[in-house]
């Protein structure tokens, strides 16, 4: 647990530098954490508003130890009433997975060929990733977290059909909500997060240094908050962290940074990367 954030946690940086109404950032270093594909949009808005970028993943996505459950799951698709993806990384697996059998000639049903499934993604993102592929999304819930897909199914599941594809690691808030609900709930993993590291070296040098040191650090999901923790090490030092401050997309993400001993300076009300940004400059800004 990380107990040693002594600096006072209200936002000074806005008295540090003179900002702009274009680029209210500017003098503000903003430490990218995502995944390397996937840190340029978060990286090129804060770059907009005058954001100073340092990009260095906690989080690395690698293919499954095996795609037979996947490939079976795809072949037999029709066979759903519902699919449920939670990330543009499973989109991106998933289509990956169809078109390879596409590019073999072997069975599989494209979810717009499967008159029957319904599709539910969390967020606009996974939501746009989807609609980029030709499927229409049936269900986004208003809060892009896995308790609101279960308000937003739960009436509608009962005796159904559900695909769940999703990382190897992940929360059980869907398949066991939906479970009770009624529905029969298969879980597929489609990628699965590591630590890279890669990154340990480049991060500890960049809390070291002052001419990298980063004013805020953003966290997209909780594996983000984890893997930063393991890349700090156990013997971590609590004053690496002084005066930096930390950025949460969403509730989820907000209750790891907690259970893990970090503070949550900065909270998105809205929990997408728009939502993320905003927070910031709001932050820096007040």
């Amino acid at each position: 647990m990380w107990r040693g954030h002594s600096c006072p946690r209200t936002l000074t940086m806005s008295k540090k530098y003179k900002k702009s109404t274009n680029r209210p950032l500017k003098g503000i270093r903003v430490l990218v954490g995502r995944a390397r594909h996937q840190a340029g949009a978060l990286s090129a808005e804060l770059r907009k508003r005058g954001a100073e970028i340092l990009e260095i993943p906690f989080i690395e996505i690698r293919k499954p130890r095996s795609f037979r459950p996947l490939d079976s799951a795809l072949k037999n698709l029709s066979t759903y009433d519902w699919l449920i993806l939670t990330s543009v990384n499973g989109v991106d697996a998933m289509w990956a997975r169809i078109e390879n059998a596409t590019r073999r000639s072997t069975t599989s049903d494209l979810p717009s060929q499967s008159g029957r499934l319904r599709v539910a993604a969390i967020g606009p993102a996974t939501k746009k990733a989807i609609e980029q592929r030709g499927v229409r999304v049936d269900v986004m819930p208003k809060e892009y977290v896995a308790e609101s897909v279960v308000r937003s199914l739960k009436g509608k599941v009962k005796g159904k059909r559900v695909l769940l594809v999703r990382a190897r690691v992940a929360r059980d808030v869907i398949p066991r909500e939906l479970s009770k609900a009624g529905a029969y709930v298969d879980v597929i993993e489609a990628y699965e997060t590591v630590v890279p590291e890669s990154s340990r070296r480049r991060l500890h040098a960049a809390l070291k240094k002052p001419n990298k040191r980063p004013d805020v650090v953003t966290f997209t999901s909780s594996s983000t908050v984890k893997n930063f923790v393991e890349l700090l090490g156990p013997r971590r030092n609590p004053a690496l962290l002084n005066g930096v401050q930390t950025a949460s997309i969403g509730p989820v993400t907000s209750a790891t940074l907690r259970e893990l001993g970090l503070p949550v300076d900065i909270a998105a009300r809205e929990f997408t990367i728009p939502g993320l940004v905003a927070a910031i400059v709001d932050a820096v800004t007040s």
